[in-house]
């Protein structure tokens, strides 16, 4: 082992939970690979019709495009692998360790093995790749049916901001409470949030600065004397003036800028959000049926947004300008 972490996150499940963690996470800059294994639950579903967002509800194989879109679009690496163990690296700190070093080694069915500071689980159906890091008491829960023994991972080990009693290891996969796609989303989000305060706090952040938000915000709302940064930097000192860190010390001062910078840059300007938003709907558009949109909108409507050279060569290059028999065009 290098002592240099491969990725800041390992998440493992690409399904609802997995992505939101992961987007979270790779938002705040975090380096994040997600091991998708193609058997995230929500595959059971045949359509989905209480997402948010899809009136006439989304079937699971766009759902699932979409999610792994915006992971990569986030930062994210989506591998197509299944994750067979989770392991402590030699060596892994514990609480008091070097937050830089891997506390796990990440070992797929097929590519090789990656180390990492923090792993985001992610699978509702099999926890047996986490055997090991702690006690099986503690991890899996043992009960009869039908005169028979079984074991299964126990959805509630995991508090509910996804930490356990294993330094860096999260779990974000469903719980009783989680089951439905869209709690279990809510659920990756928070993980994420957490798994960002926690990297943040490794940084010499403090808790109550570390706890952040994930928005973009109109830049037309920093009226007045928000628009000038001094105010913020006023804010932060008055907001953290009682807390653990000296205010008057180089980490003091460092944190505040970067949480000053963080701040801000969820502000954009009216083009910057045209064009996001332009961005989304075409995101969205590529994955879209071409005959569900002409049925939509009707050909007239597509044909006047296209640009009419656009139009003309491709009649022509269908031969919808070739002469025909009676002298005409088609």
């Amino acid at each position: 082992m290098s002592g240099v972490p491969d990725r800041d996150l390992v998440v493992v499940g690409c399904g609802p939970a997995g992505c939101a963690a992961a987007v979270f996470a790779a938002r705040d800059g975090l380096d994040v690979a997600v091991f998708d294994r193609g058997r995230s639950s929500l595959a059971r579903c045949a359509h989905l019709e209480n997402y948010p967002g899809f009136p006439a509800g989304i079937d699971v194989g766009t759902l699932s495009e979409l999610m792994r879109a915006q992971a990569e679009r986030a930062g994210c690496a989506v591998v197509e692998d299944l994750v067979e163990s989770v392991e402590r690296a030699d060596g892994a700190p514990g609480d008091a360790g070097d937050p830089d070093e891997p506390r796990f080694v990440v070992t797929p069915q097929s590519g090789d093995p990656v180390d990492a500071r923090r792993v985001v689980a992610a699978t509702r159906y099999d926890g047996e790749y986490l055997r090991g890091l702690d006690g099986d008491e503690a991890m899996f829960e043992v009960h009869d049916h039908g005169g028979e023994t079984h074991e299964h991972f126990d959805r509630e080990y995991a508090d509910r901001d996804g930490t356990t009693p294993v330094d860096g290891l999260y779990v974000a996969s469903p719980s009783e409470a989680d089951r439905q796609a869209v709690t279990a989303a809510g659920r990756g989000a928070r993980v994420g949030k957490k798994v960002v305060a926690d990297a943040r706090v490794d940084d010499g952040w403090w808790p109550a600065a570390a706890e952040g938000v994930d928005w973009v915000r109109r830049e037309a709302e920093l009226d007045g004397e928000w628009a000038d940064r001094g105010r913020w930097v006023e804010w932060f000192d008055a907001e953290h003036a009682d807390g653990p860190v000296d205010p008057n010390s180089a980490r003091f001062a460092r944190v505040r800028e970067a949480a000053v910078d963080d701040a801000l840059s969820a502000y954009v300007d009216a083009d910057e959000e045209t064009a996001r938003a332009a961005a989304g709907h075409r995101a969205l558009a590529e994955r879209l049926d071409p005959d569900a949109v002409v049925d939509a909108h009707g050909a007239d409507v597509l044909l006047d947004a296209m640009d009419d050279e656009a139009v003309a060569a491709y009649a022509g290059e269908e031969g919808l300008d070739a002469p025909q028999a009676d002298g005409g065009t088609r």
